[in-house]
């Protein structure tokens, strides 16, 4: 009766390092992809590399969502995860960038899509310091900031040469470096839950924003540009709220006193 036992506990075990091993065949997949999107943006294939960058952007967020439904979260996966982040959604597309549109101003260039990387990283330590069961990120995600300058290559490919739109392309690079560092909460959809049963319309929307994708990718560039707006402008909104009360002059002191008396004695 023993040996019955010590096979089926060999056997779960073997199915348990199976599940820890598929997210991590995800997160070499986001490597590769950035891997692979920095050797097509050296050839000066910017289109490619951008399309490659989105790849590697769906694998980060399958290898997470796999990980969390299959209970196999890990420290060792989540810094592997973040190490892969690095050369994805760092180095990748901060090299697109600099080739696609920054090339003709060389060391200016270079220190902008630099400081895109340092303030890339940092979002990555800050993540992995913060308490990740809140529903909101802190700061725009990586991810997101490596997907914003896909798509802006993707809408024109070409490589920029008119000095009037090189300082547009550095300035959206240092925006999206001060939103990844700043304080601004993101929306994480991590509460989103992928296991109860969601109603049929919910699938025919899902068909309808891949259909409208595939007849023209600029939907992408606005569901890009709505996320990535979505902080700053529910900052500013709470702010002009906030403004009317602040202006509301206080009665003084002497106002006050002179209410009180008066008021008549009931």
């Amino acid at each position: 009766m023993s040996i019955p036992k010590i096979k089926r506990a060999k056997r779960r075990t073997t199915i348990r390092r199976g599940f820890y091993l598929i997210p991590s065949l995800f997160t070499v997949a986001n490597m590769f992809g950035g891997f692979l999107s920095i050797i097509e943006s050296t050839r000066g294939h910017f289109e490619f590399s951008a399309v490659l960058l989105l790849v590697a952007i769906f694998a980060d967020v399958l290898d997470g969502r796999i990980a969390r439904l299959t209970g196999t979260t890990t420290a060792f996966g989540e810094a592997y995860d973040s190490l892969a982040d690095v050369v994805s959604f760092g180095v990748a597309p901060a090299l697109l960038a600099y080739q696609w549109g920054l090339s003709e101003v060389h060391r200016i260039g270079m220190a902008v899509v630099f400081l895109f990387l340092v303030a890339g990283s940092i979002r990555l330590a800050r993540f992995n310091v913060h308490n990740h069961n809140s529903s909101d990120f802190i700061g725009l995600p990586i991810p997101a900031g490596a997907g914003a300058i896909a798509m802006l290559v993707l809408m024109s490919p070409a490589p920029v040469t008119h000095p009037a739109f090189i300082p547009v392309v550095a300035a959206f690079v240092l925006a999206l470096s001060l939103l990844m560092v700043s304080n601004l909460p993101y929306k994480s959809f991590k509460g989103v839950n992928l296991r109860r049963k969601w109603p049929a319309p919910t699938l025919f929307l899902i068909a309808l924003v891949f259909s409208l994708i595939t007849l023209t990718p600029h939907v992408l560039s606005v569901l890009a540009a709505i996320y990535i707006l979505s902080a700053p402008v529910a900052l500013l909104t709470r702010r002009v709220r906030r403004s009317p009360e602040a202006t509301e002059p206080t009665p003084t002191h002497e106002e006050a006193s002179d209410g009180a008396e008066q008021t008549p004695d009931t």
